[in-house]
């Protein structure tokens, strides 16, 4: 080996050592950025409360009401006839929307649905429903052998919550139960009520925002004010209340 070989190998050693001299320079100052104290983030999968873990969501949706027809009689029954009207008048109150109303064609009911559709045209109208707040569309059932019905359907707002019934840990103590060892509510906590709330509100608004004030019944009122500007009592006395008392307690 020659002295000119035996210096090109020192140069690249030299050249190696402080290339590893500057990699464990630059970790060591990595480590020193690193926190001496173990700090722990808690955080939850879900809140806690129910009202937040299963919001109530208003939104629009549609209400449906079917008329079934069969193949030899066309119009409305008694009960279908509530039904339309009761519908027309539902849309008075709660409609954002037309009211469309699908209609079978290429059925062996068609015939008697065509009568049928005259006649809820006609209850829709007596109800007061414009003619142009009514869209007839035609539709061709899947299968032939179902019984084609004419579906009447608006879109009105409404409030919902769920779906119910999902359980993503264990509610026994279990490593994939995060909630059980620190006493939370489980996912499932709560949904039912929320959505029994959302389906029972009459007026979806209402849990948003409080209404406006009914005026006072001013005749009652006015007896009241009566009686206490001659220095009278105020109450009123029920003179039958004493006899739904099944107990003579604390008298």
């Amino acid at each position: 080996m020659t002295r000119q070989s035996r210096s090109a190998i020192s140069a690249d050693r030299k050249r190696a050592l402080r290339l590893a001299g500057a990699l464990i320079g630059v970790a060591v100052a990595l480590g020193a950025c690193q926190h001496t104290g173990q700090e722990v983030v808690t955080t939850s999968s879900f809140p806690d409360d129910y009202r937040l873990r299963h919001p109530i969501a208003i939104q629009e949706a549609d209400r449906a009401v079917i008329v079934f027809v069969g193949r030899g009689r066309g119009g409305l029954t008694a009960t279908q006839r509530a039904d339309v009207m009761g519908m027309a008048q539902g849309w008075h109150k709660e409609g954002t929307g037309g009211i469309s109303i699908d209609m079978p064609v290429d059925t062996p009911n068609a015939r008697a649905a065509a009568d049928t559709l005259r006649e809820i045209q006609a209850t829709l109208a007596a109800a007061g429903v414009p003619p142009r707040g009514v869209a007839v569309r035609q539709y061709r059932p899947e299968d032939p052998k179902h019984m084609a019905a004419i579906r009447l359907t608006y879109p009105k707002i409404t409030a919902t919550a769920g779906p119910c019934g999902l359980w993503p840990d264990d509610l026994g103590p279990s490593i994939h139960n995060r909630g059980y060892f620190d006493n939370k509510p489980y996912y499932n906590f709560g949904c039912a009520s929320q959505r029994n709330l959302a389906s029972m509100v009459d007026n979806p608004s209402d849990l948003v925002q409080p209404r406006e004030e009914t005026p006072p019944y001013a005749p009652r009122r006015n007896i009241a004010f009566d009686k206490y500007r001659r220095g009278l009592t105020t109450t009123t006395n029920y003179p039958e209340s004493d006899k739904a008392k099944l107990s003579d307690t604390g008298k």
